[in-house]
Order: structure tokens, then C-alpha cells, then sequence
């Protein structure tokens, strides 16, 4: 059993430290974008070229409050291992392993897919109370659940 924990805690690791490496690779970029806007020439052929860069800033910077809150969602997630899929549950199916945190999607972790899915996702709302031994279909596609970290 510990060493189950201590498993889920790996990746649960894992996880947060992918969100604060596209954090910072989100404000170099940034960064770069910015000084990239102030090199150009203030003259007005260069005005829709500015504009742009602007756009892709603005964009960017959404992009960088959405991953701050997964990261700050993060915090909620628990660290226990319980029998029945909860916030923070990794859930071992017949098909695919999903961890229960928040919606940073397909990854891989020693070797393994993962899908880190919010506990909003269709696929979670299915699977929230089930235990070990339980099945569901979603999306047609039916699964087993082996395992419940």
C-alpha cells in the first residue's frame, strides 16, 4: 500500500512541475514577444506588424492565467489513497489510467500514458463514487475499473 502512495505522489509531482515548466516557457516567450514589439520601427508600415505581436501577447498572457489557476487547482488535489474515485484519485482501467487533478490532458510518466483530467470531465463525472470492480460506458466506449489509488 505505501508504495502506492508514494507512486500517485510521483506523479501528482509530476504533474505540477510540467505546469510550471509551461509557466515559465509561457513567460519567456512573452518576454521575447514583447522585446521583439519594441524593435520595431515606430513607422506606420509597421503598425499591423505591432498589432499583431499584440494579439499573440494578449493571447498569450490568457494562456498564462489559465495554466496559473490549474497550477493553483493543483493545491485542492489530495494526496490520499481512498477505494472510490475522488479529486485526486488515480483510476487504472482496462483502457487508460486517468488522474483525477486537473485538465493537462495526455502525458507520459516512467514509461506510461496518463490522462491528467479535470474532476469536471465527462469522463470523471462518470467515474466520481465508483470503485474498484465497477464498470461504465462513455462516449460508447466501455471500461473496467482495475484499480483506484
Amino acid at each position: 500500500m505505501e508504495k502506492t502512495v508514494f507512486e500517485k505522489s510521483n506523479i501528482r509531482d509530476f504533474v505540477k512541475n510540467t505546469l510550471t515548466e509551461k509557466i515559465e516557457k509561457l513567460k519567456n516567450f512573452i518576454e521575447f514577444t514583447l522585446e521583439a514589439s519594441r524593435e520595431i520601427k515606430k513607422t506606420p508600415k509597421y503598425d499591423s506588424m505591432r498589432e499583431e505581436m499584440q494579439e499573440e501577447i494578449y493571447q498569450m498572457q490568457r494562456q498564462l492565467g489559465a495554466l496559473n489557476d490549474l497550477k493553483r487547482n493543483m493545491g485542492k488535489v489530495l494526496n490520499t489513497s481512498t477505494d472510490r474515485v475522488q479529486l485526486g484519485s488515480l483510476v487504472i482501467t482496462n483502457k487508460a489510467r486517468f488522474y483525477i487533478s486537473v485538465s493537462l490532458g495526455e502525458f507520459f510518466f516512467e514509461g506510461d500514458r496518463f490522462y491528467a483530467i479535470s474532476s469536471e470531465s465527462p469522463m470523471a463525472k462518470k467515474m466520481m463514487g465508483m470503485k474498484a470492480g465497477d464498470e461504465f460506458t462513455l462516449n460508447k466506449i466501455h471500461q473496467k475499473i482495475v484499480d483506484v489509488l
